[in-house]
């Protein structure tokens, strides 16, 4: 691998930038392909493009064979990450699904009563107020923050976080009409409508979830369309 080449993806990987090494086995010229290139870009054709950025939003590594060509595609993404803010009944339950799912599980809840090693056995505790944790965690784009505690004193100050973040996914519970008052403060506080729809509510699929632990299956399975979802538009190479 070339110095310069090299140097780009130690550097990709520090800032936790999802990125693939790509090599054409034919002529062994290598190139790196961010999550989202200008199609054509590097060498690569738009059907070339389009593989190697489905290799990297599965986690996949491995040859593929695309007319003529012949390449190994090396992903290296980021470690995937849920935060949660309320230590909940329903974190309870999507904490040990999200870290079944690969996911690092971070719970953040001021509230000692609530944030209990008991209650959360084997995930990481935060007990740092939700704004000042989120800024202390280094948000990337394969985090996931779920806000569960329907107070808007926790709550909030995560979403302004959140919002103004890399994360992928960012969904907070509540009826419709509590996200409707929720949306009413974070306009109050100066957040773009494009900055507010970012949220998923009310949170997860629309299954028709009643209990703690079908509410929690349907966030994860909404994390997970939204991490495996092909983006519907390219931009800065890596």
């Amino acid at each position: 691998m070339k110095t310069e080449l090299l140097q780009r993806l130690v550097t990709a990987r520090a800032e936790k930038r999802p990125v693939a090494l790509v090599t054409d086995l034919g002529s062994g010229m290598q190139t790196l392909v961010g999550q989202d290139v200008a199609h054509g870009g590097f060498g690569l054709d738009r059907e070339e493009l389009a593989e190697v950025q489905k290799y990297l939003r599965e986690d996949r590594s491995g040859i593929v064979e695309i007319g003529d060509s012949r390449l190994f595609i090396h992903s290296y993404n980021p470690p995937l990450r849920v935060i949660i803010i309320g230590a909940v009944h329903i974190a309870q339950a999507l904490a040990p699904m999200a870290s079944l799912a690969g996911y690092d599980v971070v719970v953040v809840d001021p509230r000692r009563a609530f944030a209990t090693d008991a209650r959360f056995p084997g995930i990481t505790m935060n007990g740092e107020w939700p704004d000042d944790a989120l800024k202390e965690l280094v948000i990337d784009s394969r985090t996931a923050i779920v806000t569960l505690t329907h107070d808007p004193k926790l709550d909030d100050p995560a979403l302004h976080v959140a919002l103004r973040s890399p994360a992928f996914y960012v969904g907070s519970l509540g009826s419709r009409k509590t996200h409707g008052k929720r949306v009413d403060r974070l306009r109050e506080a100066g957040y773009s409508e494009s900055e507010i729809s970012r949220i998923h509510a009310p949170v997860g699929l629309a299954i028709d979830a009643v209990s703690p632990a079908e509410i929690a299956l349907a966030i994860m399975a909404q994390i997970t369309q939204v991490l495996r979802r092909e983006p519907s538009s390219s931009a800065a190479a890596a």
